[in-house]
């Protein structure tokens, strides 16, 4: 052999070795990664247990003993959200998964546990389980696991929907109309001005709508049009959702309009705060769309203009104090409201982001214990809260500057500032 021969074949074992210890170590750490996430899925089954045995000393007796199991489990919840910084709709959706892993699967989370299969593959499995009736889930479950422990999710997602489909007794057309009662629509926000729309509805009617906007995308571009498919596309949906444009109008002129063209077509009621300089044109900052976030002027501009129920709010760009408040909505709420949920954004439980203008005013030190309605005594809390805070353990302090003080039954503090200025 040549000296470059024996230069290439130790160039590759030194290659293969580190390769094997990249390829070992990262299998290791998903192990690792599989028995925390079965010690989480313990802990939260555990901590629902707790709830549960604990409803009755801990929430009032005024509420019916359905809803005293249920105050307690968001209550403990809730304290667990707070203490990860974590959503609280997703320490529930955890827990309600934990659940059944803990309960319903036990040999699955045997597997989770010795880092035979991920998380992943466990949800995939307790998803379907949810829809295998009693009599089948010992056979599902046999059948299911060791594909889970052999295969990557999406394969495993594969056969568990056929085999659950095998072992269902109900037939999929009952369970169609069940399912499609669920069809709804989700706003997502994204960054750079940017968003979501999420449509969950019927198998046939996604795929017609798929089809509808590929098929506009394809004849806009054998007419000329240089955006990309994905584009077309997006830009096809918007169209025929807001422009009042029929699929026959948008099939017979091909070219199809730009997203600017499509923005005119909006007749919203909009709350959009701008910094004054932008308003004037001086400035590129950008305006605040109430719901969403960040903005371009330039489109704060174009939504305002065709609003007709529209709140401008200016702050000085340095301070972000307000300014002005604009006065002509349909419905004008009370100076007291608009200056407090103004000033809060959201609701002020820790991790709440649920927008302030759907929340209740609560009065920090309750009315009739002498407390005030005025600006410094208000909060915007959301429904869910205003009443947690009521429940044996909670508590919420008032600090000066709109500043909250929550303590939570395990005795941790959490404090919550008002929203601060946008820009």
């Amino acid at each position: 052999m040549t000296e470059t021969t024996f230069t290439a074949i130790r160039v590759g074992d030194e290659y293969a070795a580190q390769l094997a210890e990249f390829s070992d170590e990262w299998a290791d750490l998903h192990r690792q990664q599989a028995v925390l996430d079965a010690r989480k899925a313990r802990l939260l089954a555990r901590s629902a247990a707790h709830a549960d045995a604990f409803a009755d000393a801990t929430v009032p007796a005024i509420f019916p003993p359905a809803e005293r199991q249920a105050l307690s489990r968001r209550s403990t919840c809730a304290a667990l959200a707070m203490a990860t910084r974590i959503p609280e709709r997703t320490i529930q959706r955890a827990t309600n998964d934990a659940e059944r892993l803990v309960n319903d699967a036990p040999a699955v989370l045997a597997s989770l546990e010795v880092g035979r299969i991920s998380a992943r593959h466990a949800q995939v499995i307790t998803d379907q389980l949810c829809d295998v009736p009693a009599a089948g889930r010992a056979v599902f479950l046999e059948q299911v696991l060791p594909v889970a422990e052999g295969a990557t999710v999406s394969y495993l997602r594969q056969r568990a929907r056929v085999l659950r489909e095998r072992l269902h007794p109900e037939s999929i057309t009952a369970r169609a109309v069940r399912s499609e009662a669920d069809r709804r629509v989700e706003f997502e926000p994204a960054a750079d001005g940017m968003a979501w729309v999420h449509l969950f509805t019927t198998a046939p009617i996604a795929q017609g709508i798929i089809e509808r906007v590929e098929t506009a995308a394809a004849e806009s571009r054998a007419a000329g049009d240089t955006r990309t498919c994905a584009q077309m596309q997006a830009d096809a949906l918007a169209a025929l959702a807001l422009t009042g444009v029929t699929p026959e109008d948008v099939m017979s002129s091909p070219m199809l309009p730009h997203p600017i063209e499509v923005q005119e077509h909006i007749v919203p009621t909009v709350q959009i705060t701008v910094p004054a300089l932008s308003m004037a044109g001086v400035s590129d900052a950008p305006a605040t769309l109430d719901g969403y976030g960040p903005i371009d002027p330039e489109t704060a501009a174009r939504i305002a203009v065709n609003a007709p129920s529209f709140t401008r709010i200016l702050v000085q760009p340095e301070t972000g104090a307000v300014l002005s408040v604009g006065r002509n909505q349909y419905r004008v709420p009370a100076d007291l409201q608009r200056a407090v949920r103004l000033r809060d954004g959201t609701c002020r439980a820790p991790g709440c982001g649920r927008r302030a203008r759907a929340c209740d005013l609560d009065h920090s030190v309750a009315w009739e214990d002498g407390g005030s309605t005025d600006v410094g005594n208000l909060a915007c809390l959301c429904r869910h809260h205003h009443r947690m805070k009521h429940l044996p353990g909670w508590s919420l302090d008032r600090k000066p500057g709109g500043v909250l003080d929550w303590t939570t039954p395990d005795g941790k503090q959490y404090r919550t500032e008002p929203d601060p200025a946008p820009f």
